[in-house]
């Protein structure tokens, strides 16, 4: 599992706004956990609502600034650039992998 070459495949499907290719990336019972929204987005259905809610609806562009990779995990820092208060914002992501799909986030601002 090439875990550099899913993170970039990630970014590039979600900097596109394919909700489909975005999801795709994803196992069906992924979780993503956003303690800046506070919230937590279970399966597809979640993980749609948090796309379209965040990245979407904002014009969300995500860049790779860091990434670390252990096992079947990534620590990623990036930078969001979009149509939100201030503009440009830090961010970090835990991911954990599992045949070649993403099994869980946990997305924070910095």
């Amino acid at each position: 599992m090439n875990i550099q070459k899913l993170v970039e495949q990630w970014i590039e499907v979600s900097n596109d706004y394919d909700i489909e290719k975005y999801l795709n990336q994803y196992h069906k019972n992924a979780v993503l956990d956003d303690p800046s929204v506070g919230r937590s987005f279970k399966m597809h259905e979640g993980i749609r609502e948090y796309f379209e809610n965040y990245f979407i609806d904002y014009k969300t562009q995500t860049s790779l600034v860091d990434i670390k990779v252990d096992d079947n995990k990534a620590y990623l820092k990036v930078e969001f650039t979009g149509d939100f208060p201030g503009n440009k914002i830090g961010g970090v992501f835990d991911i954990t992998f599992k045949d070649d799909k993403i099994s869980h986030i946990k997305a924070d601002l910095l």
